[in-house]
């Protein structure tokens, strides 16, 4: 099976892209996939990464080779906020080229690398340099979470439009559960985002993923496999 990668971006800051990513991982895994998480920068956190830790406990596995390595969360700051402002209060910079570096060694062992980005795609890496720019120099297709929660609908589809600007391959769609979301809008937002996705030139690859609960039968996971179109001839039916 060939080796791929997939840059999982959000909508904007807390619409649930860690738990997404962790349960997309634990998906491709009880489907025979080998997956890895990383997270590009982890900002708010002092030596560790708490989302890698989300995405091993939804996982249902101890820590990585690699986590124990530093290659899965290869920057990371102490300061909650945009990483260029975190790397900043520290007197560094986000290296993107050692980002890089580390996806790749971890790519190369295992099928499917998930990279869990921070914030939404046009957070500042440095100051001239958006996260959405460093995904698509790395030619990643890119896994969009979004929410029915007011507002989320405007910033889904700013995303799409960034994403068709940039001429960057939109894998799928992951419409994560929010229950602060009003039912009207929830039912409309996801067919809103499937036209956007159309009219853009995407096919409308889009998941729903209810509320995440560790005793779920892995049977019962959302089934992703539109999004992974690429993989599918790795995947057991």
């Amino acid at each position: 099976m060939a080796h791929f990668i997939y840059f999982v971006s959000g909508i904007d800051t807390g619409v649930g892209k860690t738990v997404a990513t962790g349960v997309m991982a634990r998906w491709l895994l009880w489907r025979n996939v080998s997956v890895a998480t990383v997270k590009l920068v982890q900002t708010g956190c002092h030596g560790f990464s708490e989302d890698l830790d989300m995405h091993r406990k939804i996982m249902g596995i101890p820590p990585l080779p690699e986590d124990n390595a530093g290659l899965t969360a290869p920057q990371i700051y102490d300061f909650p906020a945009s990483p260029h402002l975190a790397a900043s209060l520290e007197h560094r910079t986000v290296n993107t080229d050692h980002i890089s570096d580390c996806v790749r060694q971890v790519s190369a062992k295992y099928d499917v690398t998930l990279v869990e980005g921070a914030g939404g795609l046009a957070v500042p890496l440095t100051e001239s340099f958006l996260t959405v720019d460093f995904a698509a120099a790395e030619r990643w297709p890119v896994i969009l979470v979004c929410s029915g929660k007011l507002g989320a609908l405007n910033h889904a589809l700013l995303s799409i439009e960034a994403l068709k600007n940039r001429k960057m391959n939109l894998a799928g769609v992951v419409y994560n559960y929010c229950p602060e979301a009003d039912p009207v809008i929830d039912k409309d937002t996801p067919r809103m985002i499937e036209q956007a996705m159309l009219q853009s030139g995407y096919p409308p690859a889009l998941v729903r993923l209810g509320k995440w609960d560790s005793a779920s039968n892995d049977a019962r996971l959302p089934d992703f496999s539109p999004i992974f179109q690429e993989t599918r001839h790795g995947l057991r039916n």
